[in-house]
């Protein structure tokens, strides 16, 4: 798959994701499900999840056998700066709740997901 194909993609399902998003705020307006700062966690996460796809991709299609290890390196490190992230995050607002946790856990799950089905699914492809 390339880059051009797995960006429309990526792009469709960081829409879906940002308009579930919105609509659960319209939904339950007096619920406090998202943090304030919902969308820079939010961004911070896709960029993050696409750097290390396109990383990884690029590993795999310079040598597939090293691919393997570029997937690993660029799945440390997104898991390093979220990491980072999460550390300076919680220095900035001290009250850090579980709502925090669920909507940052929340969406690094469903992006890494994401990442990890196309790059099995672009490795699948090689080994045939």
């Amino acid at each position: 798959m390339s880059i051009v194909r797995f960006t429309i993609l990526y792009t469709g399902f960081c829409i879906v994701l940002a308009g579930l998003a919105a609509a659960l705020q319209q939904i339950f307006p007096d619920a406090d499900l998202l943090v304030n700062k919902f969308w820079v966690i939010f961004c911070f996460l896709a960029g993050i999840t696409y750097i290390a796809y396109v990383t990884a991709d690029l590993g795999i299609k310079k040598d597939p056998e090293v691919g393997v290890m570029a997937i690993m390196a660029s799945i440390a490190v997104k898991m390093i700066f979220s990491m980072a992230f999460v550390l300076i995050y919680s220095q900035k607002q001290p009250q850090l709740g579980g709502i925090f946790l669920a909507n940052f856990f929340s969406l690094y799950l469903l992006f890494t997901c994401f990442e990890i089905y196309w790059l099995l699914r672009n490795l699948r492809h090689q080994n045939k």
